[in-house]
């Protein structure tokens, strides 16, 4: 079963929310937006992460409600403050009194509460394995969609590299018909052996034999791929070009209108196949 690159997780526990968006990229990137207080778990949501995705970049939001605040008065800090503000009013009476703010504001005299802190880490990991799980799901069931439409796709394609390989018979007398009307078109004598020479030069390089199965070929490994575990969108981006390489071949030697038909309705499914491709893990 395949995975698209493409989803959306949220998850939520009691003061903290966890928002991860993954889109498509050549790589896994991984992008973290946290408060500054839990920097410090960044390597493991990293590890975390790669432990459940291959590819795709990906951007991860923790946001803190202000209620979820960890903060604790230092009581050493705040009476050094106070202490250094009654000395400061013995020496200048006419001061203002200061704000109460303005004292939380001064350095030191709030910190991080230990117990609060670890608490919130603890919570923040788990929440993040939490939206981890629903975005795998959710790539997962947007790549069970896609697997559909290509494996679709790839019934069109062998099907019609089957009309072509049956059409290909067809081209022999097609081009046996067309170098003979060119001959009597000419005003002096053709010699039969040196026609039939020319004939089997053209019938050589018209020959579609090996591009039809290098299709084949080519639509038996994508379907083991898609039927496989693990990443494979790489290998499916390998197989498409070399699908479209083989189709952009048959055109180019296609003798009859239907096989030139045929050959662009490949580049259509298969084109078709390759966007689709881009968003698989």
């Amino acid at each position: 079963m395949i995975a698209s690159m493409t989803a959306f997780a949220r998850a939520a526990r009691g003061f903290l929310v966890w928002e991860v968006r993954s889109v498509n990229h050549r790589y896994l990137e991984l992008v973290f937006r946290l408060p500054e207080s839990l920097r410090g778990l960044e390597p493991s949501l990293r590890e975390a992460a790669r432990t459940r995705l291959g590819r795709g970049k990906v951007d991860a939001t923790l946001r803190v409600a202000e209620s979820g605040s960890t903060m604790e008065l230092d009581g050493d800090a705040l009476a050094d403050v106070l202490d250094a503000l009654s000395q400061l009013r013995g020496r200048a009476p006419a001061l203002a009194e200061p704000n109460l703010l303005d004292v939380l504001r001064w350095p030191g005299v709030l910190k991080e509460s230990e117990t609060g802190l670890a608490e919130l880490r603890r919570d923040a990991v788990g929440t993040f394995d939490e939206a981890l799980a629903e975005l795998a799901a959710r790539r997962t069931a947007e790549g069970a969609q896609i697997q559909a439409l290509i494996e679709e796709r790839l019934d069109l394609t062998a099907e019609t590299t089957a009309k072509v390989r049956e059409l290909a018979s067809q081209q022999v007398q097609a081009m046996r018909d067309r170098l003979a009307l060119a001959a009597e078109a000419l005003t002096v004598s053709v010699n039969a052996e040196r026609l039939e020479q020319e004939l089997a030069l053209l019938l050589q390089k018209a020959d579609v034999a090996e591009e039809l199965d290098r299709l084949d070929l080519h639509l038996a490994e994508a379907r083991a791929a898609l039927a496989g575990d693990g990443p494979c969108g790489r290998r499916l981006d390998f197989l498409m070009q070399e699908l479209g390489r083989e189709a952009n071949t048959l055109g180019a030697k296609a003798v009859l209108p239907e096989a030139a038909h045929a050959a662009v309705d490949l580049k259509v499914a298969i084109e078709q196949m390759r966007e689709q491709v881009q968003n698989v893990e």
